[in-house]
C-alpha cells in the first residue's frame, strides 16, 4: 500500500510548471524553465495482465526541446528497481517518442547513493541497457533554514523539509517553512493549506519531524484551517476533556481500574468524553459513568 509520505515526495513536483526545472538545476543540468507542462497518465500497464505504474509523469516543453520526466519516490534500496525503471523508460520512449528523464527522490544518503549509480542490464562488461537515474537526496537538496529564503520558493522549502526530515536540525528547517507558509496564508490561503498538508504527509507518520511540524501548526489556533490543524486542535480538546474526566473522578474518590483509565485516555470522541464528564459529576461508581458498556470497575 502506497503511503501518504510516498505520495508527497513526488506530488511536490506537480502543479508548479517550473519546479521540476528548478529541482533539476540542483543537479547541474542546464534545464530551462518550461513553456508548458502536462500531467500525463501514470499507468504504464500493457494489454497483458502486468501492471506498471510510475509515481508521477510530466511532459515538459522547454526552449531546448520537449522531455518526459518520470518521478519516483524511493524509500529504500530495491534490487528489483533497475528492471522496473528500465521498463518505464523504454515504454515511455516507445509510446511518446520523447526522451524520458528518471528523477528519483530519496530521504537518506544510503538510498540516494544506491539509486544514483548506473544500473546495467545485460552481460557483464557489455550491458545492453544502462539505467542512470537523476537523484535528489540530502546532498543535492539545499537545507532551507532562513524564513526569507523559504518564502522565495516555498515548494523548494517543502522539498527540503521532506528530504532532510531525518536531520538533527530539521526543527530549524520546519520553523523557516512554517513562517513562510504563514506569510502566504493571507494572500493565498488555499496554497498555504496545501503546503501544510503536503509537508505533514512528506515527513511521514509518527516521526520526530512530523511532531515538530504539528506543534508549529498548532501554536496559533488562528493559523490554518487545514484538515491537519483541525485534527491537532481536536486532539487537544479531547486530551483536555479526558484529563477533566479522570481528575473529577479522582477528586470524588471514585476508583478506576486500569482498563477504564485506558478507555478514557484513548478515547478520541469529544461527545463521548463530555457525556462521561457529565455523568462523573453525580455518579457513585465507575459503572455509572460508563453506561455505554465496556470495562468498568474498581
Amino acid at each position: 500500500m502506497v503511503s501518504s509520505q510516498h505520495e508527497a515526495m513526488h506530488r511536490i513536483f506537480k502543479e508548479d510548471s517550473s519546479f521540476v526545472a528548478r529541482a533539476l538545476r540542483l543537479l547541474g543540468l542546464p534545464f530551462g524553465d518550461p513553456t508548458s507542462t502536462a500531467d500525463l497518465p501514470t499507468d504504464l500497464t500493457e494489454t497483458r495482465p502486468l501492471e506498471r505504474r510510475v509515481d508521477s509523469l510530466l511532459k515538459m516543453e522547454t526552449a531546448t526541446g520537449t522531455f518526459l520526466v518520470a518521478i519516483e519516490a524511493q524509500g529504500k534500496k530495491d534490487p528489483d528497481k533497475p528492471g522496473t525503471w528500465a521498463y518505464y523508460l523504454a515504454h515511455l520512449y516507445a509510446k511518446y517518442r520523447l526522451h524520458p528523464l528518471l528523477l528519483v527522490v530519496c530521504k537518506d544518503r544510503s538510498t540516494a547513493s544506491w539509486a544514483s549509480r548506473p544500473m546495467h542490464i545485460g552481460p557483464p562488461g557489455r550491458p545492453t541497457l544502462t539505467v542512470h537515474p537523476l537523484v535528489l537526496g540530502p546532498d543535492e537538496v539545499p537545507v532551507v533554514h532562513d524564513p526569507a529564503e523559504a518564502a522565495k520558493d516555498i515548494r523548494m522549502a517543502v522539498l527540503s523539509a521532506m528530504v532532510h526530515s531525518r536531520d538533527q536540525d530539521v526543527d530549524v528547517i520546519l520553523k523557516a517553512l512554517s513562517a513562510a507558509v504563514k506569510g502566504l496564508e493571507v494572500s493565498d490561503p488555499e496554497a498555504a493549506m496545501t503546503y501544510v498538508e503536503l509537508t505533514a504527509q512528506g515527513l511521514g507518520e509518527k516521526t520526530r519531524a512530523v511532531e515538530i511540524w504539528r506543534k508549529l501548526v498548532a501554536v496559533d489556533t488562528s493559523f490554518f484551517t487545514s484538515p491537519l490543524s483541525e485534527e491537532i486542535r481536536d486532539e487537544g480538546r479531547t486530551e483536555g476533556r479526558a484529563s477533566d474526566v479522570l481528575r473529577l473522578l479522582d477528586r470524588r474518590g471514585i476508583a478506576l481500574g486500569e482498563a477504564d483509565r485506558e478507555r478514557v485516555t484513548s478515547c478520541k470522541d469529544l461527545d463521548t468524553l463530555t457525556r462521561w464528564f457529565d455523568r462523573a459529576i453525580t455518579a457513585s461508581s465507575a459503572a455509572e459513568v460508563f453506561l455505554d458498556g465496556g470495562p468498568s470497575g474498581g
